[in-house]
């Protein structure tokens, strides 16, 4: 629905979308939404929700918002396989408090088994991001997960680890990699760079992962120019787990109440500079 915006058509009902190949039409429902995702068999689903894009009127934002709360009952209601699948609520609300208020005080009301942030990281400046999630993340349960999705860039998860939440996805690893880039210890390395073209030295002496205890930099460089797919594929490998590495250092950090302290090493390593 956030993507395909250009594409669709939003009622109470559901949404429509158009198909960008050859115009036919195609619509969901929050009871479709929850029969796909049973049937794909996933661990933790989803609640079909609005995500509003950055910025919103606040009545467009009230609007989607109470929508969303309405298609979540359906979801809940529709929802069988609830031994096997964790059906999750996302808060919606924009970028106004007191709608992210009401909107977590209505779907703990449902009792989902677990929370989900949602409409955040969509393109807002980062002091309107940690405003939200600082404000949000502390109206949800304590004793139940709290998921902040679309979250995958180092910085924002650590801040969002920082903020209360458990969980994070996030398409970035895998899209970055197709472009060539790929996440380090010290900060971003764009492979398909010329400067590369002889550079014989691992993706990141600090990490562990397949990728970089088997291939050079100026190797994946000739792959990606040369659209071999393994190249993608090396780098996907790499930087999903230098994010894996991250979460798993973040989680020692928590235990030893350290957190803070490793985000500003963290920070100054990377080449982050506004912290």
């Amino acid at each position: 629905m956030f993507s395909l915006s250009d594409l669709r058509t939003i009622t109470e009902d559901g949404v429509e979308f158009k198909s960008h190949l050859d115009g036919s039409k195609h619509f969901f429902s929050p009871e479709k939404v929850m029969d796909i995702e049973q049937n794909l068999g996933a661990d933790i689903i989803m609640a079909f929700d609005e995500c509003c894009p950055y910025p919103s009127t606040y009545e467009y934002t009230k609007n989607s918002m109470e929508r969303t709360t309405r298609w979540a009952k359906r979801c809940k209601e529709h929802f069988k396989n609830t031994k096997n699948q964790g059906l999750f609520g996302i808060i919606q609300g924009g970028f106004y408090e007191d709608l992210r208020k009401k909107s977590a005080e209505d779907l703990i009301k449902l009792d989902f088994p677990g929370y989900a942030i949602g409409g955040i990281s969509v393109g807002e400046p980062k002091e309107e991001f940690l405003k939200i999630l600082k404000y949000t993340a502390p109206l949800m349960p304590k004793d139940k997960p709290r998921y902040l999705m679309g979250v995958g860039t180092p910085d924002y998860l650590i801040e969002s680890a920082l903020a209360g939440i458990d969980m994070c996805d996030c398409v970035l690893p895998t899209r970055i990699a197709r472009n060539g880039t790929a996440l380090t210890s010290h900060g971003k390395v764009v492979v398909r760079n010329a400067t590369y073209e002889r550079d014989w030295s691992t993706l990141d002496n600090e990490c562990d992962c397949y990728t970089c205890k088997n291939y050079t930099k100026a190797y994946i460089r000739h792959l990606i120019k040369t659209n071999e797919i393994l190249g993608v594929i090396l780098l996907s490998i790499h930087n999903l787990r230098f994010l894996t590495n991250l979460m798993e250092r973040v989680r020692i950090e928590i235990e030893n109440d350290n957190l803070l302290n490793f985000k500003q090493e963290f920070y100054k390593k990377y080449g982050y500079t506004k912290e």
